[in-house]
């Protein structure tokens, strides 16, 4: 068991060292960019914004709920900065990348794997085309360049789920809720977010493209590549949050 994960580790590196190279064509290479951005990031705008949105009201319920049973006095204007900061450092950077883990990664996984079940990797390859810089090279800078977008996205329309929830349920006012999110955070916790978003933007676009890219067999093993695709995806993203917060944080 632990020769096989450190043979995978070694072909995922080597699969790594040939898709991070400059593309034989550029022109080819902007051209799937493009496709990639509007595959794995605009496709993803409604999940985003709808699990935020209920998310966030969901948090600025709960913190209310927790600060009026409090037995301090705790003003309601913290209800607004408490779903900021769990928006900021959690919810949107780590849980949003685990959605999108499920979503984009079983995509990446069964495209690229339906590819080389089909044998068009194999044509790629007898052509003389870099096949893992050509298939996996633009989805990571595409998932690199527009995930920490959804995440900002996500960290908006999450506060505004809250901003819904104090209108709708009476428990804070409007006023409160905005000096809340108006309140100072530090700049290192922006920092950790995004740099989180990067990191886990890197693995959602490699990991399900290592699994797609050595499937061996028919169609029914492109299935279950897909789906240990995005477990192994989330299990990488958890571990490099666990390290990132160590090192950023602590």
């Amino acid at each position: 068991m632990l020769k096989k994960f450190f043979t995978a580790v070694g072909e995922y590196i080597i699969l790594l060292g040939k898709s991070i190279q400059k593309p034989q064509k550029m022109r080819v290479f902007w051209k799937l960019f493009m496709r990639e951005i509007n595959d794995l990031g605009v496709n993803s705008f409604g999940l985003v914004i709808f699990t935020s949105i209920f998310v966030g009201a969901v948090v600025a319920i709960q913190m209310f709920n927790n600060f009026d049973a409090s037995s301090f006095p705790i003003p309601p204007s913290f209800v607004g900065y408490a779903t900021k900061a769990v928006l900021v450092l959690e919810f949107s950077p780590t849980i949003i990348s685990l959605i999108l883990a499920g979503k984009v990664g079983s995509y990446i996984a069964s495209s690229i794997g339906t590819m080389r079940v089909s044998e068009q990797i194999d044509a790629l390859d007898i052509m003389g085309v870099n096949s893992p810089n050509f298939l996996i090279f633009p989805k990571i800078i595409a998932c690199i360049i527009f995930n920490p977008l959804l995440i900002a996205i996500s960290i908006v329309f999450g506060i505004g789920g809250g901003y819904i929830a104090g209108i709708l349920t009476g428990n804070w006012t409007t006023n409160d809720y905005i000096i809340g999110i108006q309140m100072y955070m530090p700049n290192l916790f922006i920092y950790y977010a995004f740099t989180k978003t990067i990191v886990f933007a890197f693995i959602i676009a490699t990991v399900p493209s290592y699994f797609g890219y050595n499937v061996k067999g028919g169609s029914l093993e492109v299935g279950r590549a897909s789906t240990q695709a995005v477990v192994w995806t989330m299990v990488f993203i958890i571990l490099s949050e666990l390290l990132l917060t160590q090192l950023i944080l602590s």
